[in-house]
């Protein structure tokens, strides 16, 4: 069958749609060229640059361009072909909005790798925790507000009021306003943490049944590894509505410890086991020994009840230290002739 090339389809001839098909792939093919050009050329004169701030420009420059040209030629092959006002007016508006996302998506691009490469070095080198805290959020709000002013932009260029839209909303507007209360919840829940400062990164903390150290604090939800291992995301308005207990900032690890012993025990022993206990704290480099509590607590139903607290050092392995005093109370109870005392009972028969 003999296509003539005159022949109208929508409006157009075949050459023209031919035409059309040929600039939008001809400004793909450009695009992906201009990118191996892009990489090739500009980064080797760049190399020759003791700046950093060519380096960045270039790389942030890339994509954005390679998008660039190819909504140029989409532009380009939709103008050689006859359309009515409306289809000409949305591509036209089509066009204006991807140009102006094009702008705003390298300007994001651009601040990440300034944040990136000039200003995490510099915090990294400082060793401040606070500011590490700081920069991903002040980096998300700076992002999240330059995508916003890119749409009202966008929406400005072809003629639309953004704020004037969502106004008109109504119960549309509200549903949205409901459906972002918690997202803004978590964001203010964010800038409390970081105002405040109940803790930082790497401190550990316990909230809400979790327990593990911090690793990351977000604009809208932190991150905890658990004593266990795994990861767990909280969102910020928790660290609003819930009691934040900082591990972390404890001077020292309080222990408590009640000892049974048997009821056979005199006074004597108890008074020695008293002693063993204040020895044992006197020889372990790990406990404050300025504040140890030791006494004879209660007459408890099986058993003469001892209560030890100590206090272990910030700077001590926990557990290992809570197992050394507890093998030495074991060794030294057994070598003073004192026995731990367990659940008994006692049954007399009585014979008529």
């Amino acid at each position: 069958m003999t296509i003539y090339i005159s022949q109208l389809y929508l409006m157009n001839t075949l050459s023209q749609w031919l035409i059309a098909l040929a600039y939008i792939a001809g400004g793909i093919v450009v695009a992906k060229v201009a990118y191996f050009i892009f990489k090739r050329i500009s980064k080797g004169l760049v190399s020759h640059s003791k700046s950093m701030l060519d380096d960045v420009l270039v790389e942030t420059l890339e994509k954005p361009v390679i998008l660039a040209i190819t909504i140029l030629g989409f532009y380009i092959g939709m103008k050689h072909l006859n359309m009515t006002d409306d289809i000409t007016l949305i591509i036209s508006n089509t066009v204006k909005v991807l140009i102006v996302i094009c702008i705003t998506w390298f300007i994001v691009r651009l601040v990440n790798a300034i944040v990136q490469e000039y200003m995490e070095p510099a915090i990294d080198s400082s060793n401040s925790k606070s500011k590490r805290q700081l920069l991903p959020i002040i980096t998300k709000v700076i992002t999240i507000t330059i995508w916003i002013l890119g749409v009202i932009i966008a929406f400005n260029t072809i003629g639309y009021n953004l704020a004037g839209l969502i106004a008109g909303l109504g119960i549309g507007g509200l549903a949205f306003a409901l459906a972002a209360k918690d997202y803004l919840q978590n964001i203010f829940g964010g800038i409390s943490v970081f105002t405040d400062k109940p803790f930082s990164i790497d401190d550990r903390i316990k909230i809400d049944g979790f327990d593990g150290k911090v690793e990351e604090i977000g604009i809208r939800s932190s991150r905890i590894r658990t004593l266990s291992g795994s990861l767990v995301t909280i969102p910020n308005s928790m660290f609003i509505n819930n009691s934040v207990e900082n591990v972390a900032l404890e001077p020292t690890r309080k222990i408590m410890l009640r000892l049974g012993l048997t009821y056979d025990t005199n006074a004597q022993k108890m008074k020695e086991s008293m002693d063993i206990l204040k020895a044992i704290v006197a020889d372990n480099q790990d406990i404050v020994t300025e504040e140890p509590v030791v006494f004879f607590e209660n007459f408890a139903d099986f058993s003469l009840v001892l209560l030890f607290i100590y206090y272990i050092r910030k700077e001590a392995d926990i557990p290992q230290a809570q197992n050394k005093i507890n093998l030495d109370i074991l060794d030294r109870f057994e070598k003073a002739g004192l026995e731990f005392a367990f659940p008994t009972q006692t049954i007399y028969n009585i014979k008529q």
